[in-house]
């Protein structure tokens, strides 16, 4: 399969493929999990409106932020009665706003779930914080790996006993926060439909990070070890669930949990191997897994593996990634104006999505985008550093 890739000269709206074509989104810049979010409903289809400040903010994004492609930009300084109010004049048209802020910065610009039901009683407020809109946290700054240390989910990452690894920002920003916004929000959005009412979505990065934890809960109730690294069944404590080291310095990953898979694993291994349900056995079959793999290069042992049902998979780069044959085939990544980058996921038989427009600069749509909304006082607003053009 592969992709279709627009590149509109000038902004319209409805140019979207994906199932959410004709869904209309207004995004108050936020950094990490929002603008991710935003890019999902935009990749899926959704025309989005992202609302920047003028020459952007700390972090925010900007023309390589790929967390920014499919949408236009829209600068607006918010600290002006007439921005305000452009605001709100998108969110009478649209389905959904998406806010990233601190609890209660929305409420104290005028732009707080009561400003907008008042425009439009069917929108879909969905708000991504670290804590969460109530809680002894909630006022308080942090970043992804605070909210995973506070959602049980970081002591037990990484298989050195001495202190926990984090992955990057992918586990909270991204798996616990933005997964979880889209999901909260489709999720609103189909009840208004019904109901002709919207809603707030509290999306918190702790929620849906201790969420994504329910089998390492159901491993601890059963009273698997939860309170070691590198202890538990898919953490590195069992020796057929790990990453060893092979003859060139680089790694596999190795996962023949079920028993029928362990079987074609020792057999393409090509080595005895001590008994893999005995306890005492599993330091003695960890070293021999270890050996056998040091004796060869990556690339041998994938060549070897790939394609079984043994559960051995090279650990390879990003731009590896890019070039793997099973990703070219299905085309999981596209070079889009001199960037590799993933393409749309998830996919569908029907409503295909289009990997839109790149990521552009705070205001580079801002006349374009803020016209095809329907705001027909542009020039007046830009004339008025209401508005700027990027």
């Amino acid at each position: 399969m592969r992709w279709g890739i627009m590149r509109p000269m000038t902004y319209e709206l409805g140019k979207g493929t994906g199932p959410l074509a004709g869904v209309k989104v207004v995004e108050i810049a936020g950094i990490g999990p929002g603008p991710h979010a935003c890019t999902l409903l935009a990749d899926l289809g959704a025309d989005v409106v992202r609302v920047d400040r003028p020459g952007g903010g700390a972090l925010s994004g900007g023309p390589g932020d790929l967390l920014t492609r499919g949408r236009p930009s829209v600068a607006l300084d918010l600290k002006q009665a007439a921005a305000i109010e452009t605001v709100l004049r998108l969110v009478e048209t649209a389905d959904v706003l998406v806010e990233g802020m601190r609890p209660g910065t929305t409420e104290r610009l005028g732009l707080g779930p009561d400003d907008c039901w008042e425009r439009n009683p069917a929108l879909v407020y969905g708000r991504m914080t670290g804590w969460g809109q109530s809680g002894p946290l909630s006022a308080s700054a942090g970043h992804d790996m605070n909210y995973i240390s506070v959602a049980g989910a970081l002591f037990g990452l990484g298989q050195d006993p001495a202190r926990p690894h984090f992955p990057a920002n992918l586990l909270g920003d991204f798996g616990g926060g933005s997964t979880y916004l889209v999901i909260g929000v489709l999720a609103a959005l189909l009840e208004a439909r019904v109901s002709g009412k919207g809603q707030v979505v509290d999306a918190a990065i702790v929620d849906g990070t201790a969420h994504l934890g329910l089998m390492n809960a159901t491993f601890a109730a059963s009273g698997m070890p939860d309170d070691r690294r590198a202890a538990g069944f898919l953490d590195g404590g069992t020796p057929y669930y790990d990453v060893y080291e092979t003859a060139d310095g680089r790694h596999v990953s190795v996962a023949p949990l079920e028993p029928k898979f362990y079987e074609e694993f020792v057999r393409v291994l090509g080595v005895e191997l001590p008994p893999r349900d005995v306890a005492e056995q599993a330091p003695a079959l960890r070293e021999a897994i270890a050996a056998r793999f040091a004796e060869r290069p990556m690339a041998d042992w994938v060549a070897d593996f790939e394609g079984t049902d043994a559960c051995v998979a090279g650990v390879i780069t990003l731009s590896e990634a890019a070039a793997h044959p099973h990703n070219v085939d299905r085309g999981v990544f596209v070079e889009r104006d001199g960037v590799t980058q993933p393409t749309p996921a998830p996919r569908f038989s029907r409503t295909q999505a289009s990997l839109g427009t790149g990521p552009v600069g705070p205001g580079a749509n801002t006349r374009e985008a803020l016209a095809a909304w329907g705001i027909d006082d542009v020039d007046t607003l830009l004339d008025a550093g209401v508005a700027v053009q990027g």
